[in-house]
């Protein structure tokens, strides 16, 4: 049995030191302030009704009212992912709280930190199908760190504090309470900070020495090594341990989807992204190695291909603070469990006395790895249509506005696009949807980073498919003053199931037109639909319009704009690895490599 007790904000309100009697409602804004959070997202119903009464005369929480439950969950996302803090998205029963399941998914998928409070019916009605009753604990139970259901409202402050503490600690991820109507309304003593009792909840982060020092020892012997960096880089703060090791040892790196922005792309060690997507000299680094450092990341599928055929000949060094996901897939050589960010510091320390006696001559791979930059840079082709390439447009969108923005994609071609042509020179700069591939993500998670980062341009690149999942959220940003900028990549078309069928099932185009972009009906038309949300609506269809657009979006600050980038729909993301294939078949354009094949 563990026990802690949550630590105070000096910033937070001071509780009075004599208990004072209070509702379960109250309890819970009062504990979400004293744990110093500033901003909640959410949307009242019946079940959560008791809470946002008190929630009116909160002093220091600030409630954000969505249109949405969903876009709560993703604006918690976003804000957490772009600050390193914890994201709060708050929702009723039933259909309120289901509709925060994809978020909670999400965030589970990424390891967000993110706590999603959510009201029940009566306790005395659970189990008989109420009116607007779900068991959202049961429904949540294998997507979250940890799901609480508070009956009684003297459980509320010490089940918050836990579940803060979870949400935060370890490998981050979310959590869910549910809280009971009748909990919410009874009274009690307040007390504060409460008694948090984790029994076994005891995250391990600093790695055993044993286990560095064998790391490091296969590290200098190495003549094929690869940094492999994973989003857990990132969740940690640990780029600029991973800079120092990565410079200490000059070996060369490679950073996941989900690890965008944790190397600088400038730096001459980076490779770039791995994966299905990722460049070929980062991809065929990973396959030829003979020692893999894997940092926070998983071995998924859309890295290694065929998980049996990747990288056959590489010792793997595992560093995660989860030990599930160590040997989960790939069998670690040498297992470290910690906390990335500390290991990286340790391993660095290890290096040295390790490479003494000859440090590691890496002159070859570095040959090897430099001819492939040089054979197969990114880049793409002009369109065959006379519309935009969509490649352009992202790369001018990340030029104008420079590594300090942050930029939130959707999911599909113009993700992979954003994670390709624009330069993240820092981390929390890049936020995605990496595990789940949630079509609708990035407007509410642009607006959720803008609420965290106020100072910083915030572009949601976003497709005509996810824009409309969540295109709702502009008007929580328009009465909000939450300035964003959404650049739409109207190929009219849901885009990569489109190029799948171009590659995969002969250019049958079932199901994948939208009618959004260039000679269709044009529904909705977006600019007409961003004016009606109070946003500025701009529509752009040339090359030469490209560049004022971005920057009449930079210059605007006052309301949120959205760009209509009318671009090819047969604009293609490559390179690509077909799926369920070695990573060696990896495709540098459709004629350019081996024909695909599909395998189970």
């Amino acid at each position: 049995m563990t026990t802690e007790s949550t630590p105070v904000p000096s910033h937070a309100p001071v509780p009075p030191s004599a208990p004072e009697v209070i509702t379960g409602a109250e309890a819970v804004v009062r504990s979400l302030e004293l744990l110093g959070i500033d901003d909640v997202f959410g949307l009242p119903g019946g079940a959560i009704l008791p809470v946002y009464d008190p929630l009116l005369s909160a002093s220091t929480l600030r409630h954000i009212l969505v249109r949405h439950e969903q876009g709560a969950g993703h604006a918690a996302e976003g804000y957490a992912a772009s600050s390193g803090r914890l994201g709060v998205a708050i929702a009723t029963s039933g259909p309120g709280a289901t509709n925060l399941v994809t978020a909670i998914a999400d965030a589970h998928m990424d390891s967000v930190p993110l706590l999603a409070i959510t009201g029940q019916v009566f306790s005395n009605l659970m189990g008989t199908d109420a009116f607007q009753e779900a068991d959202i604990v049961g429904i949540t139970m294998p997507i979250t760190k940890h799901s609480f259901l508070v009956k009684r409202p003297e459980e509320i402050p010490s089940t918050i504090a836990a579940a803060v503490h979870i949400a935060t600690t370890g490998r981050p991820g979310p959590v869910l309470v549910d809280i009971t109507k009748d909990a919410q309304q009874a009274t009690f003593e307040f007390h504060w900070p409460p008694r948090v009792d984790l029994p076994g909840y005891r995250p391990i982060t600093k790695a055993h020495g044993k286990q560095v020092a064998a790391a490091a020892s296969m590290i200098a012997e190495a003549k094929r090594p690869v940094l492999y960096v994973g989003g857990g880089v990132i969740r940690a703060g640990a780029s600029r341990e991973l800079l120092a090791f990565a410079e200490a040892t000059g070996i060369p790196v490679v950073t996941t989807l989900m690890a965008r922005g944790a190397f600088p792309d400038s730096h001459q060690q980076h490779l770039g992204m791995p994966g299905m997507h990722g460049t070929v000299p980062a991809v065929l680094a990973l396959q030829e190695s003979d020692l893999l450092v894997v940092l926070g990341a998983r071995f998924d599928d859309r890295v290694t291909g065929k998980a049996a055929l990747f990288a056959p000949e590489a010792k793997v060094v595992h560093v995660d603070i989860d030990p599930a996901e160590i040997s989960k897939i790939r069998t670690a050589d040498v297992p470290i469990v910690g906390d990335v960010k500390d290991v990286l510091v340790d391993l660095t320390a290890a290096f040295g006395p390790a490479s003494a006696v000859g440090a590691p001559d890496l002159t070859e791979w570095w040959a090897t790895l430099d001819g492939l930059r040089g054979e197969f840079p990114l880049g793409y082709a002009p369109t065959s249509d006379g519309l935009l390439a969509p490649q352009y447009v992202i790369q001018r969108i990340g030029e104008l506005t420079g590594p300090e923005g942050v930029y939130a994609a959707g999911v599909g071609q113009h993700q992979m696009w954003a994670a390709q042509f624009i330069k993240y020179e820092r981390p929390n700069a890049w936020l995605n949807s990496g595990g789940a591939g949630t079509m609708g993500y990035a407007v509410p998670a642009a607006m959720g980073a803008k609420v965290a980062q106020p100072d910083r341009t915030v572009w949601a690149i976003d497709g005509d498919g996810c824009f409309q999942m969540t295109n709702q959220e502009l008007a929580t940003c328009s009465l909000n003053d939450i300035p964003i900028k959404v650049a739409i990549i109207n190929n009219s078309s849901l885009g990569m199931v489109r190029q799948w069928q171009t590659l995969f099932y002969d250019g049958r185009y079932s199901n994948t037109d939208l009618s959004t972009g260039h000679g269709t009906a044009r529904i909705p038309d977006f600019v007409k639909l961003a004016e009606a949300y109070g946003a500025l609506g701009i529509r752009v269809t040339k090359e030469e319009e490209v560049d004022a657009a971005i920057k009449l979006a930079l210059e605007t600050n006052d309301r949120p704009v959205v760009i209509d980038f009318v671009v090819s729909a047969d604009a293609m993301v490559w390179p690509m690895v077909p799926q369920g294939v070695s990573n060696s078949y990896i495709q540098y354009a459709r004629d350019h490599s081996p024909a695909f094949t599909e395998e189970d």
